[in-house]
C-alpha cells in the first residue's frame, strides 16, 4: 500500500456498496451531473445508452399506428411498444451510469424523447377517450412548456437539471397512460392525474430554477 493512504475501514464497506447500487439503478443523483453531458461538450452520438434512445424514438410512429388501428387503443402490441418506449427511459439511464457512457447527445435527446413519448400516449387516449380530454389537453401544455423552457435554457447558456419532482411525476404519466392502455380503471386515472399535478408543480420549479440562474449569471 503507498505511503500516506489509508486502509478502507470494513465497517464502510456495505454502506459504499450499497450506495454504488443506488446510484446505479438511479437512486442517488447527489453531486453534479457528469463532465461530457454539459453545455459545449461533443455530442458522443455513438453510445449504448443513445442506441436505446435510438430505438425509443424509432418504436414510437410503430406504437401509433398499431394503436390507432386498434378498434379501441388497447392491444398487447401497442401497450408492449409503449411499456418499452417509457421503460427505455430507465434502462438507457441505467446503462449509462453502468458503462460510464454518458454523452451531451443523450443529455439533450432524453428529455426530448419523453415529451414525445407522453404526447404519443396523449394521441392514443384523446383519440379513444379513454382519459378526460381537459386532462389530455393539460398534459400536452404542460409538456410544450417544458420544451420551451428548456430551449430558452439553453439559448441561454444554462443546463436545467431535472428534479425529483419531474422525474416522479413523469414516472406516474408514464404509468398511468400505460395502464390505461391496458385495462380501464379508476387507478390508472388516479395516477394519470398525481403524474400530471406533480408534472406541473415541476415545471414551476424548473422556470423558478432558470429565473434563480440567469440572476447570478
Amino acid at each position: 500500500m503507498p505511503a500516506g493512504e489509508r486502509e478502507p475501514k470494513e465497517g464502510l464497506t456495505p454502506f459504499r456498496d450499497q450506495r454504488g447500487f443506488r446510484r446505479l439503478v438511479g437512486l442517488d443523483r447527489s453531486g453534479p451531473l457528469p463532465a461530457s453531458t454539459r453545455r459545449g461538450q461533443p455530442l458522443h452520438p455513438w453510445t449504448i445508452p443513445n442506441l436505446v434512445g435510438y430505438l425509443r424514438i424509432a418504436a414510437i410512429p410503430v406504437f401509433l399506428v398499431v394503436a390507432l388501428d386498434s378498434s379501441d387503443g388497447r392491444t398487447a402490441l401497442g401497450a408492449a411498444l409503449y411499456l418499452w418506449i417509457t421503460l427505455g427511459d430507465f434502462i438507457d439511464g441505467f446503462l449509462a451510469r453502468a458503462t460510464g457512457q454518458y454523452s451531451r447527445l443523450g443529455a439533450l435527446m432524453d428529455p426530448v424523447i419523453d415529451r414525445l413519448a407522453a404526447l404519443a400516449g396523449a394521441v392514443v387516449c384523446w383519440h379513444f377517450e379513454l382519459l378526460p380530454r381537459w386532462a389530455l389537453a393539460l398534459l400536452v401544455v404542460r409538456e410544450l412548456a417544458t420544451v420551451f423552457l428548456a430551449r430558452a435554457a439553453l439559448r441561454r447558456g444554462l443546463d436545467l437539471e431535472i428534479s425529483w419532482v419531474g422525474r416522479l411525476g413523469t414516472f406516474a404519466v408514464f404509468g398511468g397512460l400505460f395502464w390505461t392502455l391496458v385495462i380501464d380503471s379508476w387507478v390508472t386515472v388516479a395516477l394519470f392525474f398525481g403524474g400530471l399535478l406533480l408534472g406541473i408543480y415541476a415545471t414551476v420549479l424548473y422556470a423558478l430554477a432558470g429565473r434563480r440562474a440567469l440572476a447570478h449569471a
